[in-house]
């Protein structure tokens, strides 16, 4: 049953009554003001009938899956906006997730890294510690392998001075150290102590040293001659070595003794270069057996200098 009240001068009001299954539906379309045009307020008022026919018509026709057809509509609306919802909330709520799942994998990887550089720096003084260690047996194998009498030193310091080549020791006059003494290494001959020698300390000339010289023997054919230090590479020559001589690249030299500082038979180096020289002398190049850009640790030979001495056998050669 549909009834109209138009009011020109107040207002127009609409009330439709309905009734399904003993259940009344009413929409009331209120408030359409006497100022409109009388032909704008009558579309107005057909479309409003319309749209409630539609809707009481769709509330009673069924779909063929026995549901209203305005039910389903609006099911699949509501269904679509609520499914976009859930999805904007799961994508929003991702978003922040990651940002905070962001935040904590960088927090772990600088953790991570700062583990990493300390267990660097942990290996490195562990590397550092196995090497001197295996130094200090070295050192400690010849101490005990030879029958001189030797202290174990030290290198605490360089010569900055690179016309000198001399290293500082950290033992001196209390440990029984002497100018021209002995010092040597596992692999071979270091130099000399030179003075004055302090009471904890030492400075010690090395062979390669372009002041320094010492007896020198091929261990092969027992060619003498004396190892002096040169500004070359390599920096150690064999000198006073007949060309009549046998000595040959690969050759070993060892300490001969005669210049009654070095202990005899102590390794010097290798030769590397044996060539008939201008004169009555052989060019002898020779690569030191000790690699004095690493040298840390050295036995003193706590046996004073004695005079230079000439071995006959060696004398003959």
């Amino acid at each position: 049953m549909l009834n109209a009240e138009v009011n020109d001068e107040l207002s127009i009001s609409f009330r439709i009554h309905f009734s399904i299954q003993h259940s009344a539906f009413r929409i009331a379309v209120i408030d359409l003001t006497p100022r409109q045009p009388y032909r704008q307020r009558t579309g107005i008022l057909f479309g409003a009938v319309m749209i409630g026919h539609l809707i009481l018509i769709s509330a009673q026709v069924q779909s063929r899956a026995g549901v209203p057809v305005l039910e389903g509509v609006t099911f699949g609306v509501f269904s679509r906006v609520q499914g976009g919802a859930a999805g904007l909330f799961r994508g929003v709520a991702d978003t922040w997730n990651s940002y905070f799942a962001l935040r904590g994998v960088r927090a772990e990887n600088e953790a991570l890294r700062q583990q990493i550089a300390g267990l660097e720096v942990r290996l490195q003084e562990q590397r550092a510690q196995a090497s001197r260690a295996d130094r200090l047996q070295a050192a400690l194998n010849l101490q005990q392998s030879t029958t001189l009498p030797t202290i174990a030193a030290e290198v605490i310091a360089g010569n900055p001075n690179p016309g000198l080549m001399t290293v500082t020791v950290n033992r001196g006059s209390a440990d029984g150290v002497q100018a021209d003494m002995a010092v040597i290494a596992p692999k071979g001959v270091v130099g000399r102590v030179v003075g004055p020698v302090a009471w904890h300390a030492a400075r010690v000339q090395l062979i390669i040293d372009r002041n320094a010289a010492l007896g020198a023997v091929s261990e092969r054919t027992r060619a003498g001659g004396m190892a002096v230090g040169v500004d070359g590479d390599p920096p150690l020559s064999m000198e006073l070595v007949s060309n009549q001589a046998d000595v040959a690249p690969g050759d070993l030299i060892v300490a001969s003794g005669v210049d009654g500082i070095y202990p005899k038979g102590f390794v010097i180096g290798t030769v590397e270069k044996s060539e008939r020289g201008g004169s009555l002398h052989r060019t002898i190049t020779v690569r030191p057996a000790v690699d004095f850009s690493s040298l840390d640790d050295v036995l003193i030979v706590l046996v004073p200098a004695r005079g230079a001495v000439i071995d006959p056998k060696e004398g003959a050669k």
